[in-house]
């Protein structure tokens, strides 16, 4: 019998305090929203079996490893320690996972329309408004964030998964978990957030306007600007060439056309590997010392305004530029100049296709969404530059 009690007392129903009885359920709903809603499933699911098995009272699967004072190991540490140190806490997951997307990326419809790179741009506007946001936030008395976390909270406006997770590792690890959360959780929120806006900021005669075919980019052009864009990047933003080096070097080997092999195991088998130890490692985040706090709940509120304003500025650039060029442009692809490729694009195809079933926008709003991704890894070198 005493053994008996010592098992039952050393079990992890008796040892599970509420804060962990709620992060268990965190995690279960992120495992749900994946499987029954689809909402980013790839990383959702395993951030949030992350999150269930670092809150399991005992299990020390986020144990750091214990040594003597003669320096021999007392402990191994737990496996979700170790894979967040190695590959988030370093940023090494997410340069890979940038790495698979650019050789996923098409910059045709870019180089194709290069005004669009001044709408994914304007899409990055979220970020810095959002920082400011942040900071405000302290004046109430309810929220206490440092430079750094309202800078890491900003670049949630991006919509960009992995820049979001690397510049939280870099600049405030101790709110990565609910900053990778409520990135991904907005990025799966694309089709209900954008569409109220863009419709709410252009007219229905706006959104009907077709735009002419895009011209075909070569093959040139298509290895040339890779490395163009990384050189001149490396030049005048040194810190940004992490994220943007492994995004062009992708995409290089996807146009080059002499490593197919290379190129298609980056795109598949290396990118998927790298995506669950990514969201396990997030979801060892989440535990109920670091995410139940009313800090949590104002990223989640200041991510959705970030990614709004994002929207919205990207939606006006495109209303601006039309005033004063005589190559109009349908306004409804500035809502695609945030990085959440290609599902934003996809949205801003549907919503033209609601206007006039002609309108085909897809190909046109991706030069938007890519110029998104590197707007938001510039965007995360300055961040970097300043405070990093």
């Amino acid at each position: 019998m005493d053994k008996l009690h010592t098992l039952l007392a050393e079990s992890g129903l008796a040892n599970l305090s509420l804060g962990e009885f709620a992060m268990i359920l965190v995690g279960l709903l992120l495992v749900y929203l994946a499987i029954a809603k689809r909402f980013e499933p790839l990383l959702l699911l395993p951030i949030g079996i992350g999150a269930v098995l670092v809150n399991i009272p005992g299990a020390g699967l986020y144990d750091a490893p214990v040594y003597g004072d003669a320096g021999e190991l007392l402990s191994p540490g737990g496996l979700l320690y170790y894979i967040f140190t190695l590959g988030i806490d370093t940023g090494v997951f997410p340069l890979l996972i940038f790495m698979g997307v650019g050789a996923m990326t098409d910059f045709g419809p870019m180089l194709a329309n290069p005004k669009t790179l001044l709408l994914g741009a304007a899409a990055q506007f979220g970020i810095f408004a959002t920082l400011l946001g942040a900071l405000g936030l302290n004046e109430t008395g309810w929220f206490s964030y440092s430079l750094e976390q309202a800078a890491t909270i900003g670049i949630i406006g991006s919509a960009d998964g992995p820049t979001s997770i690397f510049i939280a590792s870099q600049l405030a690890p101790e709110i990565l978990g609910a900053v990778a959360v409520a990135a991904y959780s907005y990025m799966a929120l694309v089709p209900i957030i954008q569409p109220p806006i863009m419709k709410l900021l252009t007219s229905a005669k706006e959104r009907q306007l077709e735009m002419k075919q895009l011209r075909p980019v070569g093959k040139r052009e298509r290895i040339l600007f890779p490395l163009m864009l990384l050189m001149l990047v490396a030049m005048f933003l040194p810190s940004a060439a992490p994220l943007l080096g492994m995004f062009c070097f992708g995409n290089l080997m996807r146009e080059c056309g002499v490593v197919d092999r290379l190129s298609d195991t980056t795109q598949n088998a290396l990118i998927n590997i790298v995506t669950i130890f990514l969201g396990l490692g997030v979801g060892a985040k989440l535990n109920s010392g670091e995410f139940l706090n009313m800090e949590t709940l104002g990223i989640f509120l200041l991510g959705i305004v970030a990614f709004a304003i994002g929207t919205a500025t990207g939606v006006l650039m495109a209303k601006g530029m039309n005033m004063v060029s005589k190559s109009k442009i349908n306004p409804l692809i500035g809502a695609a100049g945030v990085s959440a490729v290609p599902m934003a694009a996809r949205v801003v195809n549907k919503v033209g296709l609601q206007a006039n079933n002609q309108n085909f926008l897809l190909m046109h709003a991706m030069g938007p969404n890519v110029a998104g991704v590197i707007g938001s890894a510039i965007a995360a070198g300055v961040m970097l530059s300043f405070l990093g």
